[in-house]
This record gives structure tokens, C-alpha cells and sequence, in this order.
């Protein structure tokens, strides 16, 4: 038999409540729906011909393809790491461990901006690794390889900070208990460990493949800004609007803002089922 937790007593008027959730609906209006609204205006207010013709300009073309590239890069690689340092932190003791969480909370304390500009003392022209890369062919500055770096930087913590609390709460029972019965260490991770984390780890990979089509610090100091080359959506939009052609920055950003409700919509999806598959957990 369980027992549920008695749910808090409301102890607020109508009014107090009327008056908060009023607040809470007028801040998200002025500062998220109203702004959400002008873009997609803007965007349109030309009609959907120039709408249209913005997008598929070869420029245009190559930020939403280098964008999605770099996101497609960055996001697998976070993601492996994520799990790999969050089953570390969670499953094992080791010396430094305290320092491993620290590491990786750090993107969250730095500026993009500084990331980037540690990229360029690392990789430019007046470092020892960037004239010896060069020399092989690798070109990391100003290319794709640089993009992917900053990128990576930016988003690292986010796959492993959703994983690393629910991996402590479930303890390491379930694995000890499979390799008792003589499962492998693979074999354990994929029939045990994996099942047990798939929402939280499709929920942090969400959010950091957010954050990698949105990042525009630290990618803007790496990227050397070359048109049609190495310039991703919102890079792209800066020049539009720096250019004057705002009906092309305001067309392009409707895409990123579209790619941001639908990451919206599945991360509510995902927090509902995985609070869903939490609370089931927790009753056996």
C-alpha cells in the first residue's frame, strides 16, 4: 500500500492570487509573446514571395546547412559525454570527483565570448597549434572545426547536469544486480542503465541542441564572419539587420524562433513523460 503526500494548503486570497498569476501572464506577454509576435510579422509583412526568396537565398541557404551541421556535430558529442561523465559521477568514487562536477558547471560561469577568444589564443596565427595544424591541412579558426569547438564548449554541461542527479537518486542497485546475474558491463548499460535515463537524457540533449543553433558569442569571435561560409543563422541575422534588409533578418529569424517553439513543445512533452515514468519508479 503507498501512501501519498497530503497536497500544501493554499493559503493566499483570490485575490493575492489573482494578482500573481496576472504579473507572471503580463511579464510573459511583454517580454516573450509580444516580441515572438513582431518577428513573425515582420517576417511576413512583405508577404510570403519576399518571405520565401529570403530563405532560399544561397547565403541564407548556407547558415540554416552550417547550423544544423554544427549543431549535429556538437549535440552527439555532448551527449556521450554527458553520459559517460554522468555514470563516473554517479556510479563510482574516485579522487577529483568533486573537481570533475565543478569542470563541468564551468560554460555555465564563463562568457561565450572569453570561450571563443581561448579558441583563438589556442588555434590563431601567433599560437604553436594553429601554424603546425595549418601546415597538416586542418583548419580550425574560421572553419567548421572551430565552430564545432566553441559550440561544444558552450553547451557541455547541459546533457550531463540533467543526468547526474537522476542517476545518484537511482543509486547503482539495478546494476549490481544484473551483473550478479552475469550480465557484461555493455550489456548491463544497455538493457539497465539506459532504459532507466532515456527521457532525461532525450530532455538534456534538447536542450543543448537548443543552445547549439542559438549560440552566437562564442561561435561570432571563432567564425571570422565569412559570408556564405562560416556564418550560422544567427551570425547570419546580425548581418541582415546590420545591412538594413530587415525583412531577410526578421524571415531568418522566424526559423530560429520556430526551431525554438519546437524545442519548446518537446521539452514539455518529455518533462510529462518523464515525470510520468518518475513517479511510477518511486511508488515501486
Amino acid at each position: 500500500m503507498s501512501f501519498s503526500a497530503p497536497s500544501p494548503r493554499v493559503t493566499e486570497g483570490p485575490i493575492t492570487r489573482a494578482v500573481l498569476i496576472g504579473t507572471a501572464v503580463l511579464f510573459l506577454a511583454v517580454f516573450l509573446f509580444v516580441p515572438l509576435a513582431g518577428v513573425f510579422f515582420e517576417a511576413f509583412r512583405r508577404g510570403i514571395g519576399v518571405y520565401l526568396a529570403a530563405l532560399t537565398e544561397p547565403e541564407a541557404v548556407s547558415a540554416i546547412q552550417l547550423t544544423l551541421l554544427v549543431a549535429g556535430i556538437s549535440v552527439p558529442l555532448n551527449a556521450v559525454f554527458g553520459v559517460a561523465a554522468a555514470w563516473s559521477i554517479a556510479k563510482f568514487e574516485f579522487p577529483g570527483k568533486a573537481m570533475l562536477v565543478t569542470l563541468i558547471d564551468l560554460p555555465f560561469s564563463v562568457s561565450p565570448v572569453v570561450a571563443g577568444l581561448v579558441y583563438v589564443l589556442l588555434f590563431g596565427a601567433g599560437s604553436v597549434l594553429g601554424p603546425a595544424l595549418e601546415d597538416m591541412g586542418i583548419r580550425v579558426l574560421f572553419a567548421v572545426p572551430g565552430l564545432v569547438l566553441a559550440t561544444v564548449f558552450v553547451t557541455l554541461p547541459f546533457v550531463a547536469r540533467e543526468l547526474i542527479p537522476l542517476m545518484q537518486e537511482q543509486g547503482t542497485a539495478s546494476e549490481e544486480a544484473a551483473l550478479s546475474l552475469g550480465a557484461g558491463g555493455w550489456q548491463t548499460f544497455w538493457r539497465v542503465t539506459l532504459p532507466s535515463i532515456r527521457w532525461a537524457l532525450l530532455y538534456g540533449v534538447l536542450l543543448c541542441n537548443a543552445r547549439a543553433m542559438g549560440e552566437f558569442g562564442a561561435v561570432s569571435v571563432v567564425s571570422g564572419h565569412i559570408r556564405g561560409e562560416t556564418n550560422t543563422m544567427p551570425l547570419y541575422v546580425e548581418i541582415l539587420y546590420n545591412e538594413y534588409n530587415f525583412a531577410a533578418a526578421f524571415a531568418v529569424s522566424s526559423v530560429l524562433a520556430l526551431l525554438a517553439i519546437l524545442t519548446l513543445g518537446l521539452k514539455g512533452l518529455l518533462e510529462w513523460r518523464f515525470a510520468g515514468e518518475l513517479a511510477a519508479n518511486r511508488r515501486h
